[in-house]
């Protein structure tokens, strides 16, 4: 009898175990591991255990809202099924060998806070589904192989800090709309294939700490709007097709005064190629 009992008790743990997680999330996670070949990860998931002890995956209140896999060999494409993790508040996959194109599937994480992808080899068009994702604060894209043009839509990500979309093959102009992303304190957009004018607009992006727009293919003048930009202390435009060169420099310097000779002109900060 009390080896019935002790059976019962075990069952009851080890089935409350897998419970603490819908299978559907469950699903989604073991998908994504299929698909990226989990089993020569650097960290790899044992799945028969409980997902809470999966390498990489927090998990609150029964609900799964995070994943940090960064540097993990992850090699292949991104499911799908990605966007069934509802209650997702980080996606951070930087650092791994991930191709093809971005699911427009992320667009069902409404609750995703950051999703960091950067340093992977994704093809195709930025996702313009990217802009439902309303609670967004930072978007790193950067070091892919994304192409066409920054969607329209993104512009309504109202809740950015931080957008990094350098070291991609980008085509096309900075939207004028970018004046809405009023919380925005990084952008980059540097080395891609970027032109037209520098929007005056970005101006008003009082909380603009960096501004990277340097190796493209940018034309005309730096807009004198930019002395409103007070927080600004990286700047780098340089490597373009401006009426002048500028350099980047790291400082409480007001835009006007950095500009230099073209013969003088260093880069000074590249933080996308560390």
């Amino acid at each position: 009898m009390k080896s019935l009992k002790l059976i019962a008790i075990c069952f009851f743990v080890t089935a409350y175990s897998f419970a603490n997680v819908s299978s559907k999330d469950k699903n989604a996670l073991i998908a994504l591991y299929k698909a990226t070949n989990g089993a020569e990860w650097n960290s790899s998931w044992d799945l028969s255990t409980s997902v809470d002890n999966w390498y990489g995956v927090k998990i609150e209140n029964d609900k799964i809202i995070e994943i940090n896999l960064q540097f993990n060999n992850l090699n292949g494409e991104l499911p799908k099924e990605i966007g069934n993790l509802s209650s997702l508040k980080v996606l951070n996959l930087g650092f791994n060998k991930l191709k093809g194109s971005l699911p427009t599937s992320l667009k069902n994480l409404k609750e995703l806070k950051s999703l960091e992808l950067f340093m992977n080899g994704f093809e195709g068009e930025i996702p313009a589904e990217l802009g439902e994702l309303k609670n967004l604060e930072i978007l790193k894209l950067y070091s892919n192989k994304l192409s066409g043009e920054i969607p329209t839509s993104l512009m309504g990500l109202t809740n950015l800090k931080e957008l990094l979309l350098g070291s991609n093959f980008l085509t096309g102009q900075i939207p004028t709309e970018i004046y809405a992303l009023s919380k925005l304190q990084k952008l980059s957009l540097m080395d891609n294939k970027m032109d037209g004018e520098i929007p005056a607009e970005i101006a008003q992006l009082r909380n603009l700490e960096e501004l990277l727009l340097s190796t493209n293919k940018f034309s005309g003048d730096l807009p004198k709007e930019f002395m409103n930009l007070t927080k600004l202390n990286t700047m780098m435009v340089s490597d373009n097709n401006l009426n002048q060169e500028y350099i980047s420099v790291s400082g409480k310097n007001p835009p006007s005064l950095m500009q230099l000779d073209i013969e003088n002109a260093t880069a000074t900060m590249d933080i996308e190629k560390e």
